[in-house]
């Protein structure tokens, strides 16, 4: 046999034994743990590799603890479950080598300080004034010659867009605009439109037309300038005096463009009905703010995880008023869990369901996990999960896990939830995946 074909056999042998380790449980314990490790202070966790091999772990004792000892460097039996015990807030590198020579892994330990909120579950009313003036729709002008046209769309003016100012006067209300664009159009003159589109600034000049059916100057746009809508508030952190709800973004209900919030509040709001959610048509709570009801914080930011703002107490009525932990993204586990809700008037009622999936993340994303509601007190009622129900808390072993988020529309008893480690970071109370990689960078 010559080298050339033996360089053939043995590849193909290595090939082989590569795809036979993948599905050794070694292999699948290596290639499934994580390369981060999210920590609380207080907190004890256990890494099984369940792998025949000793190792060599180094790392900064003062801020973890490996299997009972404070030393640099630490020698362990990879068959036993690693004993990993938080000593102070901070980031390690845990540096594995196997016989102390071969690099095996490295795993950044993220250890911040014990957080504990209190879950919502209560219906909130949301009003929300945008940034600018948002673009939702372009109008055609039939002016005195009998042409129809729309000054805006003949400019390239998107849905979407939003207008920041008029001739460099900041826009805050609708009306605001209308009077600009009707002096404007009895002087003859042009109006000069500060946009922006995402993260593009620009310029526009456009000239007003007289409508003849309308009877008034226009520039052939649809605008609005605020938002309201009901959802659920999912927890209160009473030591920094802000909370989160909804668990998504608040979106233009025509242009589906995320509203950029200039300014906000959340009142109490009341459920007056449910229009259960049945294969194929998803439900809703029908509810109303409170007339003269209290004010409860304020919107400052719209993500993709909800909203949040500042809180000075818990709305009453609650589920509990108790503080209970957080739980990371990589704690939560398949199985049963509970959700705080309200389904008549502003009563918060706790309701069984299954975490049937819980993706692992190590980055901010959307649908975490996937629910299933499984109380039969709830799926009577609702059917499911309806809007409205979006930022209902969710809590596991103890801990709030996460938000309800969306409902499968041709399966309303099972949904998506977002982790709450990711509301938490938009919060401004606990850093995110992406800042602690700042950080540590």
């Amino acid at each position: 046999m010559n080298d050339s074909a033996r360089i053939r056999w043995f590849g193909l042998l290595l090939a082989i034994l590569v795809c036979a380790a993948g599905f050794t449980a070694p292999f699948r314990h290596y290639a499934a743990f994580p390369s981060e490790l999210n920590l609380f202070l207080g907190q004890h966790r256990q890494l099984d590799y369940t792998m025949p091999v000793h190792a060599d772990i180094t790392v900064d004792p003062s801020i973890v603890n490996i299997n009972g000892s404070d030393s640099r460097s630490v020698k362990v039996d990879l068959r036993k479950p690693l004993s990993i015990v938080p000593q102070s807030s901070g980031m390690a590198k845990l540096k594995m080598k196997l016989f102390g020579t071969i690099p095996f892994k490295t795993v950044t330990v993220h250890v911040v300080p014990g957080l504990k909120v209190i879950p919502g579950g209560q219906t909130i009313g949301v009003k929300v004034k945008s940034d600018g003036i948002m673009v939702v729709g372009h109008h055609q002008v039939k002016t005195e010659k009998g042409e129809t046209l729309s000054p805006a769309q003949s400019a390239g003016i998107r849905l979407g867009d939003l207008i920041m100012s008029v001739n460099g006067v900041k826009l805050k209300e609708v009306s605001q605009m209308a009077k600009m664009v009707e002096q404007a159009g009895k002087e003859g003159k042009a109006l000069k439109l500060t946009i922006e589109r995402g993260t593009e600034k620009f310029e526009k000049e456009l000239k007003p037309v007289y409508d003849a059916e309308d009877r008034a100057w226009r520039l052939g746009l649809y605008i609005r300038d605020s938002a309201a809508g009901v959802g659920t508030l999912t927890f209160y952190a009473p030591e920094q005096g802000v909370y989160g709800a909804l668990g998504h973004i608040i979106t233009d209900m025509d242009t589906q463009a995320p509203i950029r919030v200039g300014e906000g509040q959340i009142v109490q709001s009341s459920v007056t009905s449910i229009n259960k959610s049945s294969s194929g048509e998803p439900g809703e709570k029908r509810a109303h703010f409170v007339k003269e009801g209290k004010v409860l914080g304020t919107v400052e930011r719209n993500t993709q995880f909800g909203i949040f703002g500042r809180m000075s107490e818990l709305p009453k009525p609650s589920y509990d008023d108790k503080a209970i932990p957080v739980a990371f993204a990589d704690e939560v586990k398949e199985g049963p869990a509970h959700i705080l809700t309200v389904v008549d008037g502003q009563k918060v009622e706790k309701f069984d369901i299954e975490i049937t999936r819980a993706m692992r993340q190590t980055e901010p994303a959307t649908k975490g996990m996937i629910i299933r509601i499984t109380d039969e007190k709830l799926l009577k009622r609702t059917g499911g999960i309806v809007q409205g129900m979006s930022g209902s808390p969710i809590i596991q072993d103890g801990k709030l896990v996460g938000a309800v988020t969306h409902v499968f529309v041709n399966d309303p008893s099972s949904g998506y939830g977002c982790y709450i480690e990711w509301m938490l970071g938009d919060a401004g109370i606990l850093p995110n995946a992406h800042q602690r990689k700042l950080k540590a960078g």
